[in-house]
């Protein structure tokens, strides 16, 4: 029985109720009236001819695909709990419901096994249910996205909501451990306030669901409020109506890179950003996929790059003397014959010289046997002068001889081994093995997702000798960067505080 994909979630967990393997307790109960009607022949014939029905129809299955996808109750809980929950808000209480989705959520999709997601879901799951009071909620309602309801009380506002939202992603800090590996991971979440009179409960996920894509945007580790604000046009759609010009929506935003060595602003990363016609920015998670469908990703590429040449100029204009600013290129950007040409053709149409620009390559992209179209494109615009990045190292497996076969000059570490690096000793350790492999080979190191300043302060100890992360500056407009680069400076220019102040 095939689950269609706009189902609602209370359709879906009704679905999931009569369609799966606890159909098979009314097995004792069905043949039990068989024999009262038939005698033992319809005993018999009910106890082995129902679960071969069953069987037929495709009922072991559905139970098998819809385990992860479809909305799963915890510990008996559902959304008609929720429902009912929600039923007891007054005008003299509220209520919260939020949902939570795991960052890098696509990634860990990609690498668990089955065995490993679903330990990760019952450990969190476990966690969650630790810290709740007995009469809250909580549901999973995706891989590895929960929804979290908080049962009404006089006390919860916006400020307690936020903070009940900060103790769930405290939850998920804490390492999970998956044999002998430790796992470092975040969340976001999105959450509404529910007053009286209370919406219908799907209206109510709608909004969290509005509001987590908004922290998603912002994230990792971030949290946001629904507001109504947030609503806004579907993006393929809003494709649509451009006729293709998605010049005036899609700009480059710029995440500022740091020497460890110096303290300098050494460059940039250029991060893709839909701003729409309203002035809402869009995810880069729900954009994309549309410009994908809309054949338009290689027009993306090209903005991306265009911008980025443009910034470079202007800051040089501005006297800001950034020295690289990186572009991500996808596999299908690489494995393009004539990217090298276009290329070549912008540093010169922006007389940028080429060791200025960065090619961020993903490791996933060149791990194992790269194409060889990838692999001529890359030598060619190494031996061009664009420095080779590789994203995202250590998350796709790329062997040292694949990094020995290609100009590769720099490593950008991901952040899935920064995270608490200043107080985990394996990932400190994990870190300066990185490090020590990336030096023999005489590869420079960036480190991403750097949040803290003690991942900050461990990084440039161990010797990394570049950071970014939002524990710097999170993305910004071009023209936020301007006055961004001059405040930092002029941080890093002044004279420490020498003595103790006075009040």
């Amino acid at each position: 029985m095939p689950r269609s994909e706009t189902s609602s979630p209370i359709a879906i967990w009704f679905h999931s109720l009569l369609w799966g393997p606890q159909i098979l307790a009314f097995i004792p109960a069905m043949c039990l009236a068989a024999y009262w009607i038939a005698g033992e022949g319809g005993l018999i014939a009910c106890a082995l001819g129902l679960p071969v029905i069953w069987s037929m129809l495709g009922g072991f299955e559905a139970s098998e695909t819809t385990d992860i996808d479809a909305i799963a109750p915890i510990s008996n809980k559902s959304i008609s709990d929720i429902t009912h929950l929600f039923q007891s808000v007054t005008s003299d209480n509220n209520a919260v419901l939020m949902q939570v989705s795991l960052d890098d959520e696509d990634e860990l999709l990609r690498q668990m096994s089955a065995a490993d997601l679903h330990l990760i879901q019952d450990r969190i799951a476990q966690r969650y249910q630790n810290a709740l009071r007995s009469n809250d909620v909580i549901v999973r309602t995706g891989a590895l996205r929960w929804a979290i309801a908080l049962a009404p009380g006089p006390n919860l506002n916006l400020e307690s909501a936020i903070q009940h939202a900060s103790r769930m992603q405290g939850l998920v800090d804490e390492p999970l451990f998956l044999g002998d590996e430790r796992l470092y991971i975040s969340s976001c979440i999105g959450f509404t306030m529910i007053q009286f009179p209370v919406l219908q409960t799907e209206v109510l996920l709608e909004q969290t669901a509005t509001a987590l894509s908004d922290a998603r945007l912002n994230g990792p580790d971030a949290i946001r409020a629904f507001s109504p604000q947030q609503l806004k046009a579907p993006v393929a759609p809003l494709i649509a109506e451009l006729n293709g010009d998605i010049e005036t929506c899609l700009t480059a935003w710029f995440q500022p890179q740091i020497s460890t060595d110096t303290g300098q602003v050494c460059g940039f990363e250029a991060l893709a950003r839909w701003r729409a016609h309203d002035g809402h920015l869009i995810a880069p998670a729900a954009f994309l996929p549309a410009l994908e469908r809309s054949g338009q990703m290689g027009r993306l590429t090209e903005l991306m790059l265009s911008q980025s040449l443009s910034a470079l100029n202007n800051w040089d204009k501005a006297g800001l003397e950034i020295e690289s600013v990186g572009v991500n290129f996808s596999e299908t950007d690489l494995a393009n014959p004539r990217l090298f040409e276009t290329i070549a053709w912008d540093l010169d149409r922006f007389n940028v010289a080429p060791h200025r620009l960065c090619i961020e390559v993903l490791e996933s992209v060149i791990a194992g046997d790269a194409d060889d179209m990838i692999v001529r494109t890359v030598r060619q615009l190494a031996d061009l002068g664009c420095q080779i990045d590789l994203d995202d190292f250590g998350t796709g497996h790329a062997s040292i001889s694949t990094l020995r076969r290609l100009p590769v000059r720099r490593l950008k570490i991901d952040r899935s081994f920064v995270a608490k690096a200043d107080l985990d000793n394996e990932q400190q350790k994990m870190v300066a093995t990185i490090l020590m492999m990336a030096d023999r080979m005489g590869l420079s190191c960036l480190a991403e997702g750097v949040e803290t300043l003690g991942e900050h302060t461990i990084l440039a100890q161990l010797g990394c000798r570049y950071v970014q992360g939002f524990g710097i500056a999170r993305p910004m407009a071009f023209e936020d960067t301007l006055d961004w680069i001059k405040d930092y400076r002029a941080r890093l220019d002044a004279p420490p505080e020498i003595g103790r102040k006075s009040v």
